[in-house]
């Protein structure tokens, strides 16, 4: 899957990244990274009553011409675009959410990559506890630590993984997903049930996440969560200073409605 108008020169001027390219593990390491460093994740679209498109040029265009972010089939579609454009093989895998009180549909997207002869999980559409860098599924039962967070990869049984994260002192399920490789369209009915059905999250909250090497940053409503290693702060924003919070938290300029207009510079 890639776009006629992705360019990997726009890609890595987007991400901040100067590396020399390859199709290798460094490489796909430090994009990812990179990538999630400065594309939030982001409802905008939803929130203010819009389709979220899932034609690849609109995706392109979205985030690397005008600079916004997205949610994950948005976030992993681009990162699907450069790794195809590097040589890099890969597959979608389609992912249940396990972070709600019942259980839900395979909504979330994520990619399985083939590095060094092995499967790599990587996710840059998880939002707040998502991973940061390749997951290697062959370490599945030991604890993996990446920057101030740790991840750690269960096998239920044979087919099936489960992504766990330590979440305020215990180890909370993120998603769960197997190997069965997926297509592109396959998500095209899980997009329309997370951006129109009036009981999912991205209708009912704005949800914005912004990684960073220290921590994050996130909104989630009104509440404006800072985590910077162990040190964490919130706090409730008023209505009318959630644009501010968009532009100075986030890099994304909006208008009185907080319509999205053009990105700022973080």
């Amino acid at each position: 899957m890639i776009a006629e108008n992705f360019s990997l020169p726009a890609y890595f001027e987007r991400i901040g990244f100067q590396g020399e390219p390859g199709n290798t593990l460094a490489t796909v390491t430090e994009l990812m990274r990179r990538q999630i460093f400065s594309v939030p994740f982001e409802n905008l679209d939803v929130q203010a009553g819009k389709g979220v498109s899932m034609v690849p040029e609109a995706i392109v265009e979205k985030i690397i011409e005008r600079g916004r972010g997205g949610y994950c089939y948005e976030v992993n579609g681009l990162f699907a675009m450069a790794l195809r454009a590097l040589g890099v093989d890969y597959q979608f895998v389609a992912c249940r959410p396990m972070t709600y009180p019942v259980m839900r549909p395979r909504t979330h997207m994520a990619l399985v990559v083939q590095l060094e002869g092995e499967p790599w999980l990587c996710d840059l559409g998880f939002g707040s506890y998502g991973i940061r860098a390749p997951l290697r599924l062959a370490e599945a039962g030991t604890e993996v630590r990446q920057d101030s967070d740790a991840f750690l990869l269960e096998r239920p049984n044979e087919r099936d993984y489960v992504l766990k994260a330590w979440v305020d002192g215990e180890w909370a399920n993120q998603y769960g997903f197997d190997l069965w490789p997926q297509q592109w369209i396959d998500f095209v009915p899980a997009n329309h049930l997370n951006s129109t059905h009036p009981e999912a999250l991205f209708v009912q909250k704005l949800v914005v996440v912004l990684h960073a090497p220290e921590g994050r940053r996130i909104l989630f409503g009104n509440q404006f969560k800072q985590v910077r290693g162990t040190e964490v702060t919130t706090r409730t924003v008023p209505d009318g200073e959630i644009g501010e919070v968009l532009r100075h938290g986030f890099g994304l300029s909006v208008d009185d409605n907080l319509r999205v207009t053009h990105r700022e510079s973080l």
